[in-house]
Formats: C-alpha cells, structure tokens, sequence
C-alpha cells in the first residue's frame, strides 16, 4: 500500500515530510550513499510543471532498474541526493544548488521543487548521489504570466506498450525544437505478456500481469530503462496525465477495468489504485500536490504560458459515473448515454474546468485529455455504434462543455487527445444531433507511440469513421506523436509518423499538417506535405537541436 498524506504527516514536521516524499529538503540531515556497485542513474533525469520562476526536477536511484522486488538494487537506507541547475552544460554558471532524500518508501525517487529560477528561459540540470553524477538534463522555464509571448511549440504523445515495439519516435522527437512534451496517458501497460518484443523473451515475474507496487515499479522501470524515451525527459520538461494502462484496462472511478477477476473485488482494486497511483509519482516529475492519498490522486491541474496559452491537464478516469448499455460498443438503442445524470469529468472537475476557460485571458485556450471527445460513430451505414471508453457515452457533459464554451465567448478552444493509437483531426460540435449546430472547437487526437505494432496509413477502421463522421477531416494508423506550434494567429499540428516499431532505426516524416485559425474554429488541412522523410533515427546522434 502506498503512503498517504495522512500518514505521512503523522511523521511531524515539514521537512521530515520532505524526506520522504524526496522533495528539496534543506533543513534536512545527510544520508550517506552506499558505494555504488553500478550506475544509480540508469532511469535517467526528468523535468516538467514549467512555472515562470521554476520547474519540478525528477530521477530515482536504481541501480539494478529490474530487480524482481521492484527496489531496483537499493537497500532500505535513506540516501541524500544533490541537484545542481546552471545556465550553461558544462555547470560553470550554476544557479541553483540543493539536495533531496531518496527514501524506499518511494523506491528512492526525488522531486525536488526548484523555485527562484528566471522566467522563460533554458536551464541545465543534474544530480550527484555519493560519487556518481546522473546524466545532464535540460528544462525551460515558463513566460511570466500575462507577458506578450510570441509562440510556444510542444509535442504530445501517449500509449507506449514495451512489448509492441521500439520507441523510435521518442530518438526523433528528441532532435525537435520543443519546449515542452505533453503525455496523454498508457505511459505503461499493466497487462500480461506470454513474449516481449519480437525475437526478444520476457522475464516470469516481468510477464505477469502488474497488480501490486513491485509490478507497477517494474513496468515504469522497463520503459525507462529505454534510451529514446530517457532522452526526450532529459531534452525538455514534461506534463503527463494516466489513462486506463498505468492501473487497469478501462477502469473508471471505482470499477475496475477488463484484467484479472480477483481484483474486481472492491477492496482489492482500492489497494491496487493505490499502488498504481504510487508507482506513477516515483517515476513521473510531478510536483507534491499530486502524492497520492491511497486510491486517489489529483492529477487535473493548469498551467499557463505568458498571454499565450493555457494547458488544462483533465482527468476523465477518477470521477466517472459507471456502467452503460453492456460492455460493447453501443448505438442509439443505448438511452444512458445521453443520460444528464452520467459524467466523464465529475461536477467538481466541469466546474472547474468551466470557471477556467471563462476567467481565463490567454489567447489558446489548450485540453488535455485522454479520450476521444469528437464523434466518433464507427457504423458507415444508416445505424449507429459507438464505442464506451469516450466522451461519445457521456454526451450531456461534452453538450455541456462545448456549449458553454460558445456561450461564454471561449474562443480557440483546442482538445488534444491520446488513446486511440490512431492520428485524427476534427471539428467539434456542442451538439451533434442538430445540424446547424456550430463548430467551436478543434480536436487533434494522436497515434501511439507503439501499441498496435507497426499500423497501416488508413485501415478499415478509418475508412468507416471518415464516411460516418464528417466533422473527421484526416486518420491515419500509423506510429508516431504529434508536434504543435503556434502564435497568436495560428495553430499548426504536424501528424509525425514512422513506418515501423517492430524493428529499431525507423525514420520520420510528416503525415499530414492542419491549422486552426485565431477566432475561427475547426481544423483546415494545409498543402499536402511532401514525401520528403527524415533520415533514420540514430541512437548515437539523437539528442536536443541546437539553439
């Protein structure tokens, strides 16, 4: 079971909570570490929650990443961690010194809060444990809030099962001009595997679907232990979001999801959450808000950027309202969808989203969301079939959402949306039963990075949802993520896709390229973009573009 506020309060003073949540911890005692029998580092460094004076800075000590308890190598002593933030690489202009204590109530993981830094700028960071020095990490500030910004470019990614491919995407991403990664969710798969990747065999204890915190650690390990996607955490600052994959496949609220029957037991599935929940702050840099309380964790936060952009991180796993007609896909014989009484987001959360948008003074207004919004009717023919796991079986809240936004005067409202393991563009509308029903909104809606295996361009799947959907302009099936930039004119989204995962050293190249323009929405396809690809990702040459 993971530790709560509660119990970790009964610890007495504040910097006694800072040990043991690995916060900075300056008035704190020295842990000595032990003498290391391999690299600590070998999970890499992480930043991300960019605010105008700060950033949070993350990395566990594992020196064994894939021990079978999940401790990854390290024995039960506390173990002080210093953190370093310079101007420059080679740490001659240092700004910012502290340490943090990595403790195993949370697998010897730390976030220390860095604050005093200057806005909208680049920093370079890294940690030291004992003698050994982690690797150097780079993050961004944000612009102070409010001050004239003149772009912001980001990617945003989600659903990277381990055993379906490479992350090759991530050694390109990497090499983009970013400021900023956007993660949607299935950071993980929680499931069992009888192989891993293709030619490759999987450890027992690694095959076994994950339930308890041993498992969820190691899942998280496992990526992790990947170089590409070590190098986009350490090449830019991250905001990330879970979907159903980092707990239980489409789980809600308090129902469990599709795995094993034993945990559909209530009291089980609690401890399951909980441990899940844990696992995602030790390996995610999350700031000390989101430290989970058992079962619970308060992952929907904002973060804006200058006059430009607000980023609403939503959750529309935790608040849910359960059940619908069956467990399959469901049509217009389905009356609870439409159901004013069945929420995605919970009362408190709409709410709050709501009250964001309307007091909100930036010129984009940006969700982050995990599931599809749009309407997404799979049936090409004159019936209806839609699938569960979307806002399509709540539709009073998206009727609500959407509608609100047109009536308060939000404009640029544009939903970016992991899941579905496919590329998608659509307009969206509050209500998608009456016709002159208006577009307010945009939603981009991006492919995994390698569930699914290597994908086609348009399958049948997509032919379907593009006869059936107008307000769907483009799908494509392929792997990849999404790149974004955009000014106060214009929003550009580039669908970056490789040819395959199954193997490593894919090139890239861009899909297609949409815009939204200022104060008019919906989504315009540019020019078809050429043929031209990338050269082949290479592990040796990977790394942030020079600035």
């Amino acid at each position: 079971m993971g530790l709560s506020r509660r119990e970790l309060l009964r610890f007495g003073t504040a910097g006694s909570v800072a040990v043991l949540v690995g916060a900075s911890a300056a008035s704190s005692g020295r842990f000595r570490a032990p003498r290391w029998l391999g690299d600590p580092f070998t999970l890499g460094v992480a930043s991300g929650e960019p605010l105008p004076d700060g950033v949070v800075l993350w990395t566990r000590l594992a020196p064994d990443p894939l021990a079978p308890d999940g401790l990854g190598g390290m024995a039960q002593h506390p173990v002080t961690v210093e953190y370093e933030v310079a101007h420059d690489e080679q740490f001659q202009q240092v700004v910012a010194r502290g340490t943090a204590v990595a403790t195993r109530e949370l697998a010897h993981s730390v976030h220390p809060e860095v604050r005093g830094l200057e806005p909208n700028r680049w920093y370079f960071y890294r940690f030291r444990a004992g003698s050994a020095i982690s690797p150097i990490g780079r993050t961004r500030t944000a612009p102070p809030l409010g001050q004239p910004t003149a772009r912001m470019r980001f990617a945003f990614a989600s659903c990277q099962s381990w055993a379906s491919g490479y992350y090759t995407a991530y050694e390109h991403m990497s090499a983009e001009d970013l400021d900023l990664v956007v993660h949607l969710g299935d950071y993980i798969y929680e499931r069992g595997w009888n192989r891993g990747r293709e030619g490759m065999s999987v450890e027992p204890y690694l095959a076994a679907e994950a339930v308890d915190l041993p498992g969820y650690r190691l899942r998280y390990a496992q990526a992790k232990a990947e170089q590409p996607l070590r190098a986009a955490h350490a090449a830019f600052p991250w905001l990330v979001t879970f979907d159903d994959h980092e707990i239980d496949n489409n789980w809600s609220a308090d129902n469990p999801g599709l795995g094993l029957d034993i945990y559909r037991i209530p009291a089980l599935f609690r401890r399951r959450k909980a441990a899940a929940f844990q696992a995602m702050y030790e390996h995610q840099p999350l700031r000390i808000e989101a430290l989970p309380s058992g079962p619970t964790m308060r992952i929907h936060r904002r973060y804006t950027f200058g006059d430009l952009a607000d980023i609403t991180m939503l959750d529309t796993r935790q608040y849910r309202t359960g059940g619908t007609c069956g467990k399959g896909n469901i049509g217009d014989d389905c009356p609870d969808r439409l159901s004013p009484d069945r929420s995605i987001l919970g009362a408190p959360q709409r709410n709050w989203l709501l009250d964001g948008l309307t007091h909100s003074t930036v010129r984009w207004q940006i969700l982050g969301n995990q599931v599809a919004m749009a309407k997404s009717d799979y049936d090409p023919g004159p019936g209806t079939n839609f699938g569960t796991d979307a806002w399509d079986a709540y539709v009073a809240d998206r009727n609500t959402v959407l509608a609100t936004a047109a009536a308060r005067d939000i404009h640029n409202l544009v939903v970016i949306t992991g899941d579905r393991h496919h590329n998608y563009a659509a307009d969206l509308r509050p209500d998608y039963t009456t016709p002159e029903s208006p577009v307010v909104a945009a939603e981009f809606t991006g492919t995994s990075i390698t569930t699914g295996g290597d994908g086609t361009d348009v399958n049948p799947t997509g032919r379907n949802l593009l006869v059936a959907n107008p307000d769907m302009k483009f799908f494509n099936s392929q792997r990849g993520y999404v790149r974004v930039e955009f000014d106060h004119s214009v929003w550009r989204t580039d669908f970056r896709v490789v040819p395959y995962v199954r193997r490593p050293g894919a090139p890239i190249r861009t899909r297609a390229s949409f815009v939204v323009q200022d104060r008019i929405p919906g989504v315009v396809e540019t020019s078809r973009p050429s043929e031209h690809t990338d050269q082949a990702a290479d592990p040796r040459t990977a790394g942030p573009a020079p600035r």
